[in-house]
């Protein structure tokens, strides 16, 4: 597997609310799914925006995209994935899970402990029939050359993926950081006083040196198109 070689998939848009945004005006906010080939199968990070209600589908306002059409634009089908990854489990993260029964979900075992809580995401598409959760407590090479690590912050239990190709390694970072730019401020903090500077100086996520350490050649995220690279 190359670096190109990871393709991303559009799965729809919602429009977050000004109260969420912090500018004052909503925006309008890509919801994107990842798809690699990688030692154990077809991995896909996220399945779309699922239901979670009337009050969620009034206050979001989402337009989906099927992931049967958003597979079937990058060649590929349903039965064609063999296993899934879920940066973490709000319900415009795990809309399609269902469609993947019986093919192994990768999450943090805090994280669907969370997802089971009333309000926290739509149960129905965490516990639905043929669900099969794989279970990891941490950071995890689940194929050779595939890291699952844990990159808190959003919620308790995130989690990005790191896949090492032939020609350098890419980061699906889902939501770690909503924005391409927001990684981009937080590799700077990171590497502040390399640089020189001294305090005071922002703090970097504490997981950030982890996921550079793989010295990735792209960066990619579930809300933002932009891609970051060194």
């Amino acid at each position: 597997m190359r670096v190109d070689d990871v393709v991303r998939l559009d799965l729809g848009t919602f429009v977050r609310p000004a109260e969420e945004t912090g500018t004052g005006a909503p925006r309008v906010e890509h919801v994107l799914g990842y798809v690699a080939r990688t030692p154990a199968g077809v991995l896909l990070l996220d399945t779309g925006i699922g239901d979670a209600g009337a009050e969620a589908e009034g206050w979001y306002r989402p337009r989906r995209v099927p992931v049967e059409e958003a597979l079937a634009r990058v060649g590929l089908a349903v039965g064609e994935i063999d296993l899934i990854v879920n940066c973490h489990l709000h319900f415009d993260h795990i809309g399609a899970n269902p469609a993947f029964a019986g093919r192994p979900i990768h999450c943090q075992r805090g994280e669907l402990d969370a997802a089971r809580a009333v309000g926290y995401t739509a149960a129905d598409l965490v516990d639905f029939a043929g669900a099969r959760y794989e279970l990891l407590d941490g950071e995890a090479e689940i194929a050779p050359g595939v890291h699952v690590v844990p990159t808190p912050g959003h919620v308790a239990g995130h989690q990005s993926v790191v896949l090492e190709c032939d020609d350098g390694s890419v980061v699906l970072a889902g939501q770690a950081h909503d924005t391409a730019s927001a990684w981009s401020a937080d590799v700077l903090a990171e590497r502040a006083r390399s640089r020189g500077h001294t305090d005071p100086l922002p703090a970097a996520s504490p997981w950030l040196a982890r996921l550079l350490a793989f010295d990735p050649r792209r960066v990619v995220f579930a809300h933002d198109a932009a891609v970051w690279v060194p």
